[in-house]
């Protein structure tokens, strides 16, 4: 039997084992191509791995079917026979192998998907956290320019509070728990006497009366505040302030009290003004009312000193029932001349005003008064203005004004001493100031505020009406001026406090083309 040729046979096998070698290589060059691409990349390393793999399995089997052809037709296959064993068994490792990267294959890709997908979350995450540092960023930036903004805000606010706390008329302060003074401003200082914060510096010292000070301590302290608190404050000098206190306490974060803060009103102009009103308000009434009684009494006086005039002619000048007529006549006299003060201080009479000289009218009293006053050791000084406009007024009046003074200051000084008679033009007010200054013994401050009303006297009885201050001080007001007391007396160039009485005459000028300024 011919067999058939194993030429064919050989000659595919030989071909396909080394195709097989060249195609693996290729297919592991490609792939060890595509993990340097994508080195990161799952599938390409499983890839290059299989690769590896079929690359050594194609070799043990491609050379293992040549070396076969090549020992049989050699006349070897003993030796064949005896590498058959080591070849299979190697190849069967190699495609064990195989297997086994594909069987892990997708155990291996749901564990490449599950890092990609951990990996993409922490990507995205990145990429959030960098979306939000860049916000951030962004938001920093906005924010430093509204930290900009507030400032400037805080600062302008800031501004119009220290403007406000530093301009204000009123006293504004802050004080701790036990009334020491943190801040204050400058209106507050000048109300307290003061040109710069002193270095123990208490608001609850400054109170006069102890029982304000008591209720206001409770007021603020159950309250919280205190509002329109009306009270006195003794400044430094002496000098009592009335003032109008509106204070809210300070609170920390447990509620506990810590200071207060507040703001005072000096009301003390307007309380003068207001007493003023008051008596002037009594004094008119008064000056109705004497008026009334003048008339009234004014005609039976007449006929009793009449009466007694004819009868003192019919009686013998030595004999006792003369002496006592000329009593009667003595004080029907002074009856008559309260009568004519009472109707001086209610400006019944009439009142003929021209362009008066105060400096020569002032000497003109003086001319006539200064002779008793030196009789008594009193001597006169003259401080009158160098150039002075003219007043308009009742000269007769006006001279009955300062006669009053004079005599008021001579009362004063029983012992001696000295007035000092001051003349001077205030611009700014449009006013003639003429101030009768005695060395005397002073005004006490319980009367004061009575030394002008209507029959109030310090005088012994029989020596005074206490109708002089009260008329003049009604002529004064009738001619359009004011007339003050200064007691004691503070000397303009030093300061001090003098012992003494300082009455302050202020008319106003007669016309502003007679306004001269004493600088000129």
């Amino acid at each position: 039997m011919t067999g058939l040729s194993l030429t064919p046979t050989i000659v595919v096998d030989l071909g396909g084992s080394g195709l097989v070698i060249f195609l693996s290589f290729m297919a592991l060059r490609y792939a060890n191509f595509l993990v340097k691409l994508q080195p990161k990349n799952f599938i390409w390393g499983f890839l290059f791995y299989f690769c590896f793999a079929m690359a050594a399995f194609s070799i043990s089997r491609g050379v293992g079917h040549i070396l076969r052809i090549i020992l049989v037709l050699g006349g070897q296959e003993k030796v064949w026979q005896q590498l058959s064993p080591w070849s299979g068994g190697f190849n069967t490792l190699l495609m064990i192998s195989v297997a086994s990267a594909i069987i892990y294959y997708h155990k291996g890709l749901a564990a490449y998907k599950a890092i990609r997908a951990e990996a993409e979350k922490l990507a995205e995450a990145n990429r959030k956290l960098a979306e939000t540092a860049e916000a951030l960023q962004k938001m920093n930036t906005y924010l430093e320019d509204m930290v900009a903004d507030r400032t400037r805000e805080l600062s302008k606010s800031e501004k119009k509070f220290r403007h406000f706390f530093e301009n204000s008329k009123d006293m504004v302060y802050f004080c701790d728990i036990d009334g020491k003074i943190t801040d204050i401003n400058q209106s507050g200082l000048k109300m307290l006497g003061f040109d710069s914060p002193p270095e123990q510096f208490n608001l609850l010292s400054f109170f006069k009366n102890d029982a304000a000070l008591d209720r206001y301590l409770s007021t603020i302290s159950e309250n919280g505040f205190v509002s329109d608190f009306e009270m006195e404050l003794e400044s430094s000098d002496g000098s009592a302030r009335h003032i109008l206190l509106s204070a809210n306490a300070i609170f920390d974060k447990n509620g506990f009290m810590t200071g207060c803060e507040g703001i005072a009103k000096d009301m003390t102009r307007l309380r003068n003004m207001t007493d003023q009103l008051i008596k002037q308000e009594k004094m008119a009434s008064v000056g109705q009312m004497a008026a009334g009684v003048a008339h009234e009494i004014n005609t039976p006086l007449g006929v009793i000193l009449g009466y007694t005039q004819l009868m003192m002619d019919d009686f013998d000048k030595t004999g006792e029932v003369y002496e006592n007529l000329q009593v009667i006549e003595r004080q029907t006299k002074a009856c008559r001349k309260i009568v004519a003060d009472l109707l001086k201080f209610s400006r019944q009479s009439d009142s003929a005003k021209v362009e008066v000289d105060l400096n020569g009218l002032i000497e003109e009293v003086l001319t006539v008064s200064e002779h008793n006053l030196n009789i008594s050791h009193i001597q006169v000084v003259r401080r009158f203005a160098r150039v002075l406009p003219k007043a308009i007024g009742d000269a007769e009046k006006l001279r009955q004004v300062f006669i009053n003074l004079f005599n008021n200051s001579h009362h004063a000084m029983a012992n001696g001493g000295e007035i000092m008679v001051t003349t001077s033009h205030d611009l700014a007010a449009g006013e003639i100031v003429a101030s009768i200054r005695d060395s005397g013994t002073g005004i006490a401050d319980d009367i004061k505020p009575r030394i002008f009303d209507p029959f109030f006297t310090t005088k012994e009885i029989g020596k005074g009406t206490g109708l002089g201050l009260s008329v003049s001080y009604g002529i004064i007001r009738d001619h359009g001026g004011s007339i003050s007391a200064e007691s004691p007396v503070q000397d303009r160039e030093t300061g001090q406090k003098m012992p003494g009485t300082a009455f302050h005459v202020r008319l106003p000028v007669a016309a502003e083309k007679n306004v001269i300024n004493e600088e000129q």
